[in-house]
């Protein structure tokens, strides 16, 4: 967890709902895709892959400004998976897509953003991939199932992130391409429930600890520590789709539908611990 989430808003509704200050949108981002992006970043989008360009949700101290002043909030296009500043190139930001909260304060990949450079990723859920216990492939694998997991009440939600800074020293100063800002979403043990799917979640927070998450003054690690305490249980709702969204190639809403019953099997249901299918 987490490899696929759906963010079908547009900037406006996020700018509402995250009381954003500043929207940074339209301006242009370094892009580690080979093709063009598809749909285009910013653009509501029900299959968000890694190495994507997202929408993210940042506070940023201006340069110059006093330290003590509030920072805006900010809603920027950065890419999914976290490229640190040592790196020698951007490839190993396919490898760094999700950050552990048991670790992330030990980890030097993490820790320095973890403390200055926090984000929240808007998302109306994620993907996760059920390994089935009794069913297996006509290969003689365990079946993936995949699962569709968002908040019950709608509420806006949010993953809590971190960003980082590359530079590419072979271009130049005011090439705008000299810089890529990538991030990671930060993951926590998966409550009961949902750890019938996966033994992993995204750490989801709660609309009242947005303001603390993204505070660009709280930078001791133990302050940080205490922002990643696991919410109440049972916030989420889940449910089996096709295995459509496996392939990158697909998008649109219809990814988030159920799953016809007669197309399950082995499928553990999460809620129950019952078994779904022959």
């Amino acid at each position: 967890m987490c490899g696929r989430y759906a963010a079908s808003f547009s900037p406006d509704d996020l700018a509402t709902d995250f009381e954003v200050e500043q929207d940074r949108t339209d301006e242009r981002t370094r892009s580690v895709l080979v093709s063009p992006q598809d749909p285009p970043a910013g653009t509501p989008d029900w299959n968000v892959a890694p190495t994507k360009a997202a929408p993210v949700v940042l506070c940023r101290t201006p340069r110059g400004g006093s330290k003590d002043a509030a920072a805006p909030r900010q809603l920027r296009l950065l890419t999914w998976g976290l490229v640190p500043s040592w790196a020698k190139d951007t490839k190993i930001g396919a490898r760094m897509i999700n950050a552990r909260a048991e670790t992330l304060l030990d980890k030097g990949a993490y820790a320095r953003a973890a403390v200055a450079r926090r984000c929240l990723v808007p998302a109306d859920g994620w993907y996760e991939w059920q390994v089935s216990t009794v069913a297996t492939t006509a290969k003689g694998k365990p079946r993936r199932q995949p699962f569709f997991i968002r908040r019950g009440d709608r509420a806006p939600m949010a993953f809590a992130g971190i960003y980082e800074f590359w530079r590419d020293r072979a271009l130049a100063d005011d090439d705008p391409d000299a810089w890529l800002v990538s991030f990671a979403i930060i993951t926590t043990a998966a409550e009961p429930g949902l750890d019938r799917i996966h033994d992993r979640q995204p750490l989801v927070l709660d609309t009242e600890a947005w303001s603390h998450w993204l505070d660009p003054q709280i930078t001791g690690a133990d302050a940080v520590h205490d922002l990643m305490a696991s919410p109440r249980a049972g916030r989420f709702e889940a449910w089996p789709v096709s295995g459509a969204v496996s392939s990158g190639r697909n998008n649109g809403p219809g990814l988030l539908q159920p799953a016809p019953s007669e197309d399950l099997v082995g499928v553990l249901d999460p809620m129950t611990g019952e078994i779904i299918g022959g």
